[in-house]
Order: C-alpha cells, then structure tokens, then sequence
C-alpha cells in the first residue's frame, strides 16, 4: 500500500485526477471503477476542468460504480445513477451506454448482482478502482464485518453509514436501509485502486485500514492485500498514522525513482 500525505485535499483531488488520467490516456479502452459521496466530488470536478481545457478525453472510457441504493425511485435526486449524472458524466465525453450502475429497482436482487458481475469480466477487468472510505471503515457498502472474499450483493446498510448519508436526505428516515455493492473480492480484482480520505473524521479509519490487523473488522484493510494501491491523504485523514514521517520519507524516494533522479 502506498500512502501519500499531500499537503490539502486540494492537493488530493488534484493527484488523483492526475492518477485517472494517467490511466485513460494508457488504456486502449479504459475501464474505471467509480465511487459516490462526498470524497470524490473535488476530484471529478478536476476531471472535468481537464476535459474542458482539451487535456483528456472519456470518450472511450466504461465505468461501473460502486454501489446503489435499493428502492430509491428512477430518478431520485439522491440515487447514485443521478449522482453520477449531475457531478461527471453530463460534463464531459462520456458514453452514457458505457457507463454502467447497479440497478437498485430489480425484483431479484441476486440475478442482477451476478450480471453485473460478469458485465465487468466481459469488460476486461477494472483498470483503476476508485474509492473512498466510511468512518467505520467500509469501502463501497462493505460493512464491518462483511466478508474480504465477498463478490458483487446486496448489502443492508449500518445505522452509522445511514446516519453519515443522512446529509444527502430530507431526513435520516429517507436513506435506504439495503444497497447492492460491489464486494471486497470485486474490488481487489482491480488492477489499480485509488482510495482517497480528508477531514479528521476519517482518521480514525485511515490508521485502522493502513496500521491495524488484516480484518473483517475494518473493510478497507483488506487492501494491504493488493499489489498496486495507492491511498491519498490530506494531513487531518493522516493525522492518527504512528508512521506518516516513514510514508513522507518513501513517497520521497519513489517520486526520485518515477524521475530518475534518485542518487
């Protein structure tokens, strides 16, 4: 795991963009995993400046989100389909065909979960999986808990993920109790993962995911199983880490190596 404490969560949305669009431009036909909430909203909105400034293009892009909540009428304003729509993919080039979602209104949650599943395989794999992380630890809805082999699924939501989402609903009542998510499993069969944290309220979850055991227990920990992820910090995500200053000291050295310039 390559953890990177950059001075702001400017500066994380702008490294991340970056990252992204690092792997567009290397991919015949990228495929990009994408996350909802309030994390990635900078990010995206970086990706769009570059689109609109004639630096990238996600014309030949297939996306496959995260997660969505189940039952939320078509449409919802707070659905992750509209999310997507409103916050990346109306503002630039993408095929909106090639940009795919679970779909939280199917009557057997099992099927749907298992194509979704194979539309990715029938995609290549997922390039780039980007994520952020939840309080208690959990990446796309993969509670505490949930199992580190688990596949695509539906998932009933915790009462503090609930209360986290709470801010996007009318009311705490309104947040759906039961997504379908992809699974950790899912998620560590990307060939790159990009997690992203800021705010303090994400430390406590960035030192148990980065420092702590290899459990069930805290979701994200599960990607120190993973040959290429990079985890991106502001300096509050970062502040409960015992060892930032060995991280800042061999980001040092990698980005000499990235430069050829280490002596």
């Amino acid at each position: 795991m390559r953890v990177v404490i950059l001075e702001s969560g400017i500066a994380v949305s702008e490294r991340a963009a970056d990252l992204i669009c690092q792997c567009v431009q290397s991919c015949d036909s990228p495929v990009l995993g994408l996350a909802t909430g309030g994390t990635p909203l900078a990010t995206y909105a970086e990706l769009i400046r570059r689109y609109e400034s004639g630096k990238v293009s996600f014309s030949k892009c297939t996306t496959f989100n995260l997660d969505e909540y189940v039952g939320l009428p078509e449409g919802h304003a707070e659905s992750y389909r509209v999310f997507m729509q409103e916050n990346l993919f109306a503002k630039a080039d993408f095929e909106m065909e090639s940009c795919h979602l679970p779909d939280g209104n199917e009557t057997d949650l099992a099927a749907t979960c298992a194509a979704y599943e194979e539309r990715i395989s029938r995609s290549g794999g997922i390039d780039l999986q980007l994520l952020g992380i939840g309080s208690d630890g959990h990446i796309a809805f993969n509670e505490p808990g949930s199992s580190l082999a688990s596949r695509t699924r539906p998932k009933a939501l915790t009462e503090q993920t609930r209360l986290d989402n709470a801010r996007f609903f009318n009311s705490p009542e309104e947040v759906p109790r039961l997504a379908i998510t992809m699974g950790i499993g899912s998620i560590l069969d990307a060939r790159k993962i990009l997690l992203l944290a800021t705010g303090e309220n994400k430390a406590a979850a960035v030192r148990e995911m980065a420092e702590g055991p290899l459990s069930a227990s805290c979701p994200a920990s599960a990607l120190q199983l993973h040959a290429n992820a990079t985890v991106l910090l502001d300096p509050a995500a970062a502040s409960q880490l015992k060892r930032s200053e060995y991280y800042k000291h061999v980001e040092k050295i990698q980005q000499e190596l990235e430069q050829n310039s280490f002596r």
